[in-house]
């Protein structure tokens, strides 16, 4: 009786522990871990593509092609909103279906912005893991945007290279 208890103990904690292993898919795990992988200390935001506001405002002044998506919702974006050239603004539900993914441009760069950026890093994250590698997030979002940008930085001209 003894053993047959402790092989159901042990039957039973294997079941548990394995039951996290397979949960997930290795795969998406190591294509995860690639895209991770240069992700590590002082350099932690450049590889994950973070644009701080300072040099978003410094590309457009340059007169650089960039295109911006806004992820936020309809309502969010409805007042306050990007106005630049080529801008797009599609919510992150709807991003990844099929129409909207070819909307987005592949021959210049795409900077996702969101309220704070954290849906835009979401968006972004993915975006670059599907395969487009030009993806940027803006760092800090609108609000981060709008902490940098005061009447006197919108209007000071370029720096020069």
């Amino acid at each position: 009786m003894k053993i047959k208890f402790s092989t159901a103990i042990v039957a039973v904690i294997i079941v548990l522990f394995s039951s996290n292993i397979l949960s997930y898919d290795q795969q998406m795990a190591d294509s995860y871990y690639r895209l991770f992988q240069p992700v590590a200390g002082a350099k932690a935001g450049k590889a994950l593509h973070l644009m701080p506001p300072d040099v978003f405002i410094e590309s457009i002044k340059q007169g650089k092609q960039l295109v911006t998506l806004d992820v936020r919702t309809p309502a969010e974006s409805g007042i306050y909103s990007m106005t630049l050239p080529g801008s797009l603004a599609i919510q992150i539900s709807e991003l990844f279906k099929f129409n909207n993914l070819q909307k987005l441009p592949t021959d210049k760069p795409l900077v996702i912005v969101c309220l704070s950026g954290v849906r835009a890093t979401a968006a972004g994250t993915a975006l670059r893991h599907i395969g487009f590698n030009n993806v940027y997030i803006l760092k800090g979002g609108f609000k981060g945007l709008t902490g940098y940008l005061d009447p006197k930085v919108a209007n000071m001209p370029a720096k020069a290279k």
